[in-house]
């Protein structure tokens, strides 16, 4: 157990993330080749959205089988009990049920341990609804309802669009996290800011479809002003934390910059933006001498209105090439996950979480802090930090040398996926959208779709309730008996 659980005299410390696994589809459609497929100009996907690959699910796959592995695959390889679980809540918008959490579905894994009882279920805003469920789980660590086990948040979606120009911006997974005490990911106390207000940039009003209904100008207006105002507040918040003098904090304290993450090249686009608001606060002059004399390039601009400029293309331009540098270490190597999946949605920011810790030295991030940006449309955004922290020497289980090696495969997966031509791309998603809240079903699509150890959906009956099963690892064989799961015990 991570505590004595009728201990509730002293609060934990230092609560993060101690281990963290992610899953995304064995299938993928080259961007290079839909670009040809739409018919629209070569680079429009690749160069002009920053993406190489993008990954799909088949109609043996939804959230809840998503989550399922996700959350299966962190506990086995963490050798974590289910027992040692007192809260477990999801962030999703890729709702299958009205009423039924995603969360309660996943309590089929806690059948063995016999541990029911576990707080939490779903929280629901778009993209934002993972970043919701970490930030329910932080509270109820600190809270006097803490019994002393772990938080299990779990971030899960498929993200599909209706045929046409959105559709490139698609994609899937889940990421799972596991939250404790004494971890190497330490959620930094104090420093976090929101931005929360009604928009219509993004929604699913049409409950008979997967497709969302989009404004593309407004949502880009919605994110960057979202950004600008969390990244101004928790400057502002930062300040006073760390005691700093006034308008000193900037880029330049944190070592790595993370957002949600709909598309590359709009992260970009947020990390120049980023730089710009450092101009406009005259806080630059914090930089070191490299970083410096990049944002000096965009000095000209330090009297500009933020809100007015969203689109200003001059500015955008002058503001990404002297930030280059700074995006390259900052950022880029957030983004491995991003441009071959595509947008996950709810797991967008933990998958670049992800992308960083397996692309980074423990060397390189030991003592760091990481800034994150988590936007979900409607909207809601926040942006909080983590530093990263040596816990070798003290009791924990948990390492960050721990919690990188259980991500050494991420690499291996993503190099070993199943590419599918945009012909065979488009009549999955036709069938997604003909069989999309049908019951009595079967799924036509079979293992070999799936990577080992996968949780897939074998059947929906009469009453639209789901069975899952597990395909087997590459060294066990599991007759059906023994790997099927229903959601109706």
């Amino acid at each position: 157990m991570p505590a004595n659980t009728d201990d509730h005299c002293s609060s934990p410390k230092n609560i993060g993330i101690l281990a963290i696994s992610t899953y995304f589809p064995h299938s993928y459609v080259d961007q290079n080749e839909l670009e040809q497929h739409d018919n629209v100009s070569s680079g429009k996907y690749t160069i002009g959205l920053g993406q190489k690959q993008m990954g799909f699910c088949h109609d043996n796959e939804d959230v809840c089988s998503l989550c399922l592995t996700a959350v299966s695959n962190l506990i086995e390889r963490n050798e974590v009990s289910y027992n040692e679980i007192g809260r477990l809540e999801v962030g999703t918008e890729t709702i299958v049920d009205k009423s039924k959490s995603v969360k309660s579905v996943l309590m089929q894994l806690f059948v063995e341990s016999g541990n029911y009882d576990v707080e939490g279920v779903d929280s629901t805003n778009a993209c934002y609804g993972g970043t919701a469920a970490l930030f329910n789980s932080i509270a109820w660590m600190e809270s006097s309802y803490w019994d002393g086990r772990y938080a299990l948040v779990v971030c899960g979606d498929i993200a599909v669009y209706a045929s046409g120009n959105a559709r490139c911006t698609g994609g899937a997974g889940a990421v799972a996290m596991l939250i404790g005490p004494n971890a190497p990911l330490v959620f930094e106390q104090g420093l976090r800011s929101s931005y929360i207000r009604h928009a219509y940039d993004f929604y699913k009003p049409d409950l008979t479809s997967e497709y969302p209904t989009v404004d593309g100008k407004l949502s880009v207006e919605c994110y960057i002003t979202a950004l600008d105002s969390c990244y101004q507040s928790y400057c502002t918040k930062a300040e006073k934390r760390l005691k700093l003098p006034t308008s000193s904090f900037s880029l330049q304290n944190i070592d790595y910059m993370l957002f949600h993450t709909p598309y590359c090249k709009l992260v970009q686009k947020s990390l120049a933006r980023l730089v710009l608001n450092d101009v406009v606060r005259d806080t630059i002059h914090c930089y070191c001498d490299k970083h410096r004399k990049d944002a000096q390039e965009i000095q000209q601009f330090k009297d500009t209105s933020l809100p007015s400029c969203i689109f200003d293309r001059t500015i955008e331009k002058s503001c990404m090439t002297a930030s280059s540098n700074i995006f390259n270490e900052k950022t880029s190597p957030s983004l491995l996950i991003a441009r071959r999946v595509g947008n996950m949605y709810t797991p967008s920011l933990y998958g670049c979480l992800v992308s960083l810790l397996v692309s980074t030295s423990s060397e390189q991030l030991l003592g760091k802090r990481i800034a994150l940006f988590s936007y979900g449309s409607g909207l809601a955004a926040s942006m909080y930090s983590i530093k990263i922290q040596d816990t070798s020497s003290t009791s924990s289980r948990f390492t960050l040398d721990t919690l990188q090696h259980n991500l050494c495969d991420v690499i291996k997966k993503l190099d070993s996926r199943q590419k599918f031509s945009p012909v065979d791309f488009t009549k999955v998603l036709e069938r997604r959208e003909h069989v999309y809240n049908k019951c009595n079903y079967t799924p036509v699509s079979d293992e070999q779709v799936l990577f080992p150890s996968t949780f897939y959906l074998s059947n929906i009956d009469e009453k639209f309730r789901r069975t899952y099963k597990r395909k087997p690892s590459h060294d066990v064989i599991v007759t059906n008996g023994d790997s099927s799961m229903n959601g109706h015990h």
